[in-house]
């Protein structure tokens, strides 16, 4: 009897994951998990781009619409919620699919999480609290006097990891890197990592486009109307933020600069998922080609 097969379709934002994910469903009649780290809050629509009403009726999706911004959503979050929805998908289908960009959590899907020491809200709330005073440059400071071990080797660039290193020291004593060993688990299923890619200058293209659209569609009246909650982990995000800091009175173009960070943000997207040689990596619109490369291997475990 085969294993089950699980199909992850990844890549960098608006390259057009939501369509190619929709048809490989269709073709292969079964469901999709999003493993988008926003869709899944239901007050979150356009500045996210959430899959369309239509889009949703062609392909029942996991992880859209199923929190609230209030609740605390992360990997591992993720990871167990995915586990569960693959197994429902399962009962009645022998594939499934998985998609998105957030790349921890298609990692955490497919390779499991370290287990993290829990916590204190206070030490959270203390770091969170400087970090707006002062800025990532007081971050970096931080965690390279209290943590060297993980400045020397993390992304000091990425905010929300220099707070956890710095959380998990003052909570522990300890360097975040000793809880990090990278134990990958193996899942009781297939895995087949597919990829979509487009040349540089035509997925800014769509980028742009797409934020234009975001415009037209009412982006800066949502971002208004999420402005009251702009301190919660979920409003961290390209798309909002610009407005934000908008309404607050910062100059420059909003739209402009969520164009630019979008690109940018498309651009790590690209360097994660390009570090995993298990993608195989397509153009969009080559489903057929990724329908084939399924058939092939869906009944090996890779």
């Amino acid at each position: 009897m085969n294993k089950k097969t699980c199909v992850i379709i990844a890549g960098p934002t608006a390259v057009g994951k939501t369509a190619a994910a929709i048809e490989v469903a269709r073709h292969f009649y079964t469901e999709i998990i999003s493993a988008d780290s926003r869709q899944c809050f239901k007050e979150m629509d356009i500045g996210v781009a959430k899959p369309s009403p239509e889009e949703l009726k062609q392909v029942h999706h996991y992880f859209i619409n199923t929190h609230s911004i209030q609740d605390n959503v992360n990997a591992a979050v993720f990871e167990q919620y995915a586990l569960q929805a693959i197994d429902n998908i399962f009962q009645q289908h022998d594939i499934a699919v998985v998609t998105g960009g957030t790349g921890l959590y298609i990692k955490a899907f497919c390779e499991g999480l370290d287990d993290m020491p829990p916590l204190s809200p206070e030490i959270r709330t203390a770091i969170q609290e400087q970090y707006q005073q002062h800025g990532i440059a007081w971050l970096q400071q931080q965690v390279q006097e209290q943590d060297p071990l993980y400045y020397a080797t993390g992304e000091i660039q990425n905010p929300q990891r220099l707070m956890r290193a710095l959380e998990v020291k003052q909570a522990t004593g300890q360097s975040i890197r000793s809880f990090q060993q990278q134990k990958k688990v193996t899942r009781p299923f297939n895995i087949i990592k597919l990829g979509l890619e487009l040349p540089k200058p035509e997925l800014h293209a769509r980028i742009n486009t797409r934020v234009d659209g975001m415009m037209k569609q009412g982006l800066k009246a949502e971002a208004e109307r999420l402005y009251p909650f702009r301190e919660l982990n979920a409003l961290q995000t390209v798309g909002y933020k610009e407005f934000f800091d908008y309404f607050d009175g910062e100059e420059g173009d909003p739209v402009e600069k969520i164009k630019v960070n979008t690109r940018h943000y498309a651009k790590r997207q690209m360097t994660w998922f390009k570090k995993d040689a298990a993608f195989q990596w397509f153009l969009p619109g080559a489903v057929g080609e990724m329908i084939s490369w399924i058939d092939k291997r869906k009944d090996t475990t890779l």
